[in-house]
């Protein structure tokens, strides 16, 4: 990370804005974009994102800014000292200096060991590179920093300047990272859980995720557990890039790369409203608005096409089909608004007092799966997941099961 980088970040987190800052200093956008997601590497949290265009400030980027502040105040002091003014309209040098934060740190161990020598050995560098090092720094401010003696390297008077900056400056830089220290110790311990959103807490979904909570805690395992719930595609997502260790999806497409298990079959079902008299699911689908989760769920998917299939002349097709990727709105809807839609039976099951569960009239099956990466921690969160679904959803598996069987029979 280098100084320029540092003062565009600071001024990015005040103004709100890469475009106004590119301007103010003469910069590429990109090269302003590049410097936010450099700090946002080094210090392992998110500051801003996009947001209809705009750029949106997070709430770490409030701590980062007062953090910055000590850096920024020191650049201003640099710039006085090599000439320039860091508050005038032309401080555009600042965004510009390529002064980097170990370039400083290393000053600051040959000034602390007064020996280039002494220095090289604790950083484990050449002796000629650490010297080439400082005379780049000597250039670029324009000042001499050292006198060398026979017994090592002195400070100058403008050393000692150098080093007040400089001081500051490793300081607040390290106030900073030791946070981002503490964020890359906890994300490696961390078992990210992600899982496809539940119906309510009375669900499957939830009371397994539950139930692997509390075991895994029981073990008092090193690994802390996180969960996050969102569809299957963002699931998939999260998986490839690493930003979760193990996922609960309601589709297998996409999981070829992962290793993954069946967590339970089961079979659609339409819930409808609880004073609904309809028996027929063609009936239902003509006669009620729908609502089920999107296309980007493998549930919703499925629904849809279902759905469609069974109301081909359907008016008002367009409106009152609503997709939602919030199954207890859809429940909500169901049970109190009149809609119908499509659920897996271990789903409906919980919710039973709530809506109307009525069979398919062709048998639809579905299966849900849980995927995880390389890590054994992973491995092993899944298997008590498995555990759990199967305890918890003995009951729909078997009656899934059964009307399985029945029609195997009839055919």
């Amino acid at each position: 990370m280098h100084l320029g980088a540092l003062f565009i970040s600071h001024h990015v987190l005040t103004s709100g804005s890469v475009r106004k800052t590119a301007r103010r200093f003469q910069l590429s956008p990109s090269t302003v974009s590049t410097a936010i997601r450099h700090l946002e590497t080094e210090l392992a949290i998110k500051l801003t994102e996009r947001a209809s265009g705009e750029l949106v400030t997070l709430l770490a980027s409030g701590r980062v800014l007062d953090g910055l502040a000590p850096i920024t105040a020191a650049i201003g002091e640099l710039g006085q000292f090599t000439g320039h003014d860091a508050a005038a309209a032309d401080a555009a040098w600042a965004s510009r200096i390529s002064v980097k934060i170990v370039t400083i740190e290393r000053f600051l161990e040959v000034a602390d060991q007064g020996s280039i020598n002494r220095a090289a050995r604790r950083l484990r560098l050449g002796q000629p590179q650490l010297s080439l090092q400082l005379a780049n720094l000597e250039k670029f401010l324009g000042h001499r920093l050292f006198e060398r003696q026979a017994q090592g390297s002195v400070l100058t008077e403008e050393g000692r300047r150098a080093y007040q900056i400089f001081t500051t400056i490793g300081q607040a830089w390290n106030d900073l990272k030791s946070s981002a220290d503490e964020r890359y110790r906890r994300a490696a311990r961390s078992l990210r859980i992600g899982s496809i959103i539940p119906t309510g807490s009375e669900s499957w979904v939830a009371r397994c995720l539950g139930s692997l909570v509390s075991e895994w805690n029981a073990r008092r395992s090193n690994n802390a557990i996180s969960l996050v719930s969102m569809t299957a595609d963002d699931l998939r997502e999260a998986l490839k890039s690493g930003r979760i260790d193990v996922a609960i999806l309601d589709s297998v497409f996409g999981l070829e790369s992962f290793r993954h298990r069946e967590l339970l079959q089961t079979d659609m079902v339409v819930i409808a409203p609880p004073d609904s008299t309809g028996t027929a699911v063609a009936d239902l689908v003509a006669g009620h608005a729908i609502c089920m989760p999107s296309p980007r769920t493998g549930l919703g998917h499925a629904a849809m096409a279902f759905s469609d299939e069974r109301a081909p002349n359907r008016r008002l097709r367009s409106r009152d089909i609503t997709a939602a990727d919030s199954l207890p709105v859809i429940v909500d809807l169901v049970a109190n608004h009149g809609y119908v839609s499509f659920l897996g039976r271990v789903s409906a099951m919980p919710i039973a007092d709530k809506v109307r569960i009525v069979d398919l009239d062709e048998y639809l099956p579905m299966s849900y799966h849980v995927a995880y990466n390389h890590r054994k921690a992973a491995a092993d969160a899944s298997a008590v997941i498995i555990e759990a679904a199967a305890r918890l959803t003995s009951e729909a598996v078997a009656q899934t099961v059964a009307r399985a069987q029945a029609r195997e029979s009839a055919a």
